[in-house]
């Protein structure tokens, strides 16, 4: 029995973004920028342990925090983790206009999350709780704007991605940058999950 049809056949039960070998190769080159990113946000998180309680003559985080819009957030947020998944699934079965669907309100999600988080930075500003007035506040602020800025480049890369599905549709260059899309887009929510706990929850709790 030749080999060729099982090499063929062995192909075809991969997901579309692993079936040529070099996207494959490309998608773990990937998870070595995600390990990178993980040591950036890990120094931010023990930064902010260190600062958490030197707040100076400014306000505590018991007092700065307010639990409604970080609830909002966080179902911003975790929701368009699920609608990207949904994307990919879509895509592995070869529907095109489902998953630029399910990119669109991905990335609109995301502008939600965003606008909520800018907002919240901006009330802080009024009662002026800017980075300049505590360590505490240095540290939440770069901790924080740090993962909104990825979230905003998250959302400018899935409006590239929407152009080459439009132009080109399934193949296994763009499947592949879509997954790594949804590699990095699950990311960023485990990241706000850590947020959510370590800062919000806790500094409710611990002044």
């Amino acid at each position: 029995m030749s080999s060729v049809p099982l090499a063929e056949e062995r192909d075809q039960k991969l997901p579309v973004e692993f079936a040529d070998e070099k996207e494959s190769i490309n998608i773990t080159g990937f998870w070595t920028f995600l390990v990178t990113d993980v040591l950036i946000f890990a120094s931010l998180f023990s930064t902010y342990a260190v600062m958490h309680k030197a707040a100076a003559l400014g306000p505590t985080s018991v007092q700065l925090f307010k639990m409604g819009p970080v609830m909002l957030e966080t179902l911003l947020l975790l929701t368009s983790s699920f609608t990207i998944g949904l994307g990919v699934y879509a895509m592995r079965r070869g529907q095109v206009r489902a998953l630029m669907l399910w990119m669109v309100l991905t990335m609109l999600l995301g502008a939600g999350f965003v606008s909520s988080e800018i907002n919240d930075f901006i009330s802080f500003a009024h009662i002026g709780a800017t980075w300049h007035t505590s360590a505490f506040l240095s540290a939440f602020d770069i901790l924080v704007g740090t993962h909104g800025a990825h979230v905003t480049f998250g959302i400018f890369w899935a409006l590239t991605l929407l152009f080459q599905l439009k132009k080109r549709g399934i193949t296994a260059r763009t499947a592949r940058k879509v997954y790594t899309f949804s590699l990095y887009w699950h990311f960023l929510d485990i990241v706000w999950i850590f947020i959510f706990t370590f800062v919000y929850l806790n500094g409710k709790i611990v002044p």
